[in-house]
């Protein structure tokens, strides 16, 4: 398949982006500094440019067959970036019915759990990180409203911890239990549910 993948530079996109070549994908990765990306070479195709920018990101996406999104704020938040994710997002369903591309898979948080107990993910969502939670609830009606295939996956703390394969999902719901899970193990799930054209119009709790 060919996937174009953005937030490729953080650390879930890398695994994103390692895990996809692996599994035979052609990957597009359209990034604002390419340089974390040279440890790829000529297995990737990079493209330099800025994700909020729609005519650019049409242009990246035309063509491809999936969008593989970790992209987000860097942490702590800065007032700047506060609406970020819907702000991106809005910019993203545009670029992608432009171009007649239907099929994305988003990372988001599993703060937004509102039935989670243990642990408490909401709860401590709206105590702590109360801009995260608004931010990436208002990304999650963009998407839900767009009619695009989406899937998006709520993890928890994530770590960056092996990748195991060995995961817990569970669609609109975080396990029990699910304190953590590796990076490496989301972009497995990801990747996965692109390929077997799994959890579409889904949200998904994972956790190790």
């Amino acid at each position: 398949m060919k996937l174009v993948v953005l937030g490729a530079t953080g650390a879930t996109g890398l695994e994103i982006v390692s895990q996809a070549i692996e599994r035979g994908h052609s990957v597009t990765a359209f990034v604002r500094a390419p340089d974390t990306l040279r440890r790829f070479g000529a297995r990737i195709v990079v493209i330099q440019g800025d994700a909020l920018n729609g005519p650019e990101l049409q242009r990246v996406v035309q063509g491809h067959d999936a969008v593989l999104s970790a992209f987000g704020p860097r942490l702590p938040v800065s007032k700047n970036d506060a609406t970020l994710l819907q702000r991106f997002t809005g910019v993203l369903v545009s670029a992608m019915w432009l171009a007649k591309l239907q099929r994305v898979a988003v990372v988001s948080t599993a703060l937004l759990f509102k039935d989670s107990v243990i642990p408490p993910a909401y709860l401590v969502g709206r105590l702590f990180f109360p801009d995260i939670v608004r931010d990436a609830g208002e990304m999650e009606n963009i998407l839900k409203n767009s009619e695009l295939d989406w899937t998006i996956v709520r993890p928890p703390r994530l770590t960056n911890k092996s990748h195991t394969g060995k995961y817990r999902a569970q669609e609109g719901h975080l396990p029990a239990f699910g304190f953590t899970v590796s990076r490496a193990d989301v972009a497995d799930f990801m990747i996965k549910s692109i390929e077997n054209q799994t959890s579409v119009g889904r949200i998904v709790g994972i956790c190790n």
